[in-house]
C-alpha cells in the first residue's frame, strides 16, 4: 500500500509541473585550420557527428592543401563524458527533446560563426557534415538559405520536417550535392538505407550523387580529399 501511495503522489506531481522558458546568452568556442588569406579556394564549414569535440574533427581534414583550403568546425553545445569513464569528452547537437528550440539556438551560434570568420565571395563554400552532423548541416540550409558550392552529407539521417521547398534555392543554385555511405554502416540496416535513399532522392529532386565506399560508419579522408578540386 505504501508503495501504491509513494507512486500516486509522483504521478500528481507531475501532472502539476509546468514548462517554462528564460531567454539568456551563451557563448561556444568553435575551431578552424589553416589560414584564411588570398590563396584560399575552398571554406569548409564542416559539422561534426556524436561524441566529438571539433578540434578532434579536424584531423580528418589535415591532408588537404593548406593554402588553398580554409576549415571551420563548429563546436556542438551539449558535451559530456564518454563511456561513464569521465575521462573524454565528447558532445551532441540535438536530442529529440525541445529540437525545435534547440536548433534554433544551434543555428543562432553557426550564424555568429560565419558572422566572425565574414567568408570572402571569391571562395567555394564547402558544407560538410558526419552522421549527427548531417541534420545540422541540412537545417542550416533549409532554415537560413545559405549559399555553398558543394553539400557534403557523410553516413547521417536527413531529419523528417525538411521538405523539397527547403531545398529549391539550393538545387537553382547548382549546388553540388553528394551523399557518402559505408556499405557495412552497422547504422543503416535495409529499411532505414531505403527510407534514407527515398528522402534524399525527395528532397533534391534527383540531383543529389551517392558514394559508397567500402567501409563502416568511420570518415575516409581519401573522400574528403577527393572534394577540394
Amino acid at each position: 500500500m505504501n508503495t501504491i501511495a509513494r507512486a500516486s503522489t509522483l504521478d500528481i506531481r507531475f501532472m502539476n509541473t509546468t514548462i517554462k522558458q528564460v531567454t539568456y546568452e551563451h557563448s561556444n568556442s568553435y575551431e578552424t585550420l589553416n589560414k584564411l588569406g588570398p590563396q584560399t579556394k575552398n571554406v569548409w564549414l564542416v559539422f561534426h557527428g556524436i561524441g566529438f569535440l571539433s578540434k578532434y574533427f579536424l584531423r580528418y581534414f589535415d591532408e588537404l592543401d593548406s593554402k588553398e583550403n580554409y576549415i571551420i568546425a563548429p563546436q556542438a553545445p551539449s558535451k559530456y563524458y564518454l563511456n561513464n569513464q569521465y575521462r573524454h569528452v565528447g558532445a551532441s547537437w540535438l536530442t529529440r527533446v525541445d529540437t525545435l528550440q534547440e536548433t534554433e539556438n544551434v543555428l543562432n551560434y553557426i550564424n555568429k560563426v560565419l558572422e566572425s570568420e565574414n567568408i570572402p565571395e571569391a571562395c567555394n563554400l564547402i558544407i560538410f557534415g558526419f552522421s549527427q552532423g548531417v541534420s545540422i548541416a541540412t537545417r542550416l540550409i533549409a532554415k537560413t538559405d545559405l549559399k555553398c558550392k558543394k553539400l557534403i552529407l557523410y553516413a547521417g539521417g536527413l531529419p523528417n520536417e525538411l521538405t523539397v521547398k527547403d531545398f529549391e534555392s539550393l538545387i537553382a543554385n547548382g549546388t553540388e550535392i553528394s551523399m557518402i555511405l559505408g556499405t557495412k554502416d552497422e547504422y543503416l540496416n535495409k529499411n532505414r538505407l531505403e527510407e534514407e535513399s527515398n528522402k534524399l532522392d525527395v528532397l533534391f529532386k534527383g540531383q543529389a550523387k551517392r558514394i559508397t565506399f567500402d567501409g563502416g560508419h568511420e570518415i575516409k579522408k581519401e573522400i574528403i580529399n577527393s572534394f577540394a578540386d
